[in-house]
């Protein structure tokens, strides 16, 4: 099932950190950010982790919850939150349910292999649960600004 940007998110259930379940449906009400990113610890998504860390006190203002999204497991996500001090939780797609679902696996080629990625993608989920807004193939500097100022708009909007 594919994701529609002005549609509603398709059914899912995921497991985060802290063992806080999400799911189409756990956040109705407030606005859903989803960031799916390669892996935890590498240079890029330690930066746009810290980047959402530091902005999240403003996007919680607007009325958003923040969660990343990798495939590695929950061990590994514990270790990155408590090391970065994340204040958000982190959901570890192991099966690669969401990431397939989201479409954010890609082929990429790494040191001249082909490898199975998955593509740097944040995505806006409303508080009626209707994705209002998606960024694929995203580079990091000012991303998390950009998040922040699309939230607000909506909420003007509202």
């Amino acid at each position: 099932m594919a994701i529609v940007v002005n549609k509603p998110l398709p059914e899912f259930e995921a497991n985060a950190t802290n063992d806080v379940k999400v799911s189409n449906n756990s956040h109705l009400g407030q606005f859903l950010i989803l960031y799916f990113y390669p892996k935890d610890n590498t240079p890029g998504c330690t930066t746009e982790a810290m980047q959402f860390r530091d902005k999240y006190k403003d996007l919680e203002k607007a009325g958003a919850q923040v969660f990343g999204v990798s495939r590695d497991n929950m061990k590994s996500h514990d270790d990155f939150k408590a090391k970065l001090e994340l204040p958000f939780e982190l959901i570890a797609d192991t099966e690669e349910k969401m990431c397939h679902m989201f479409g954010v696996v890609k082929n990429k080629i790494m040191y001249g292999k082909k490898v199975k990625g998955i593509e740097r993608s944040t995505f806006l989920v409303g508080p009626d649960g209707v994705l209002r807004q998606e960024w694929r193939g995203l580079k990091v500097p000012g991303h998390v600004d950009e998040v922040l100022k699309a939230v607000k708009d909506l909420k003007k909007a509202a």
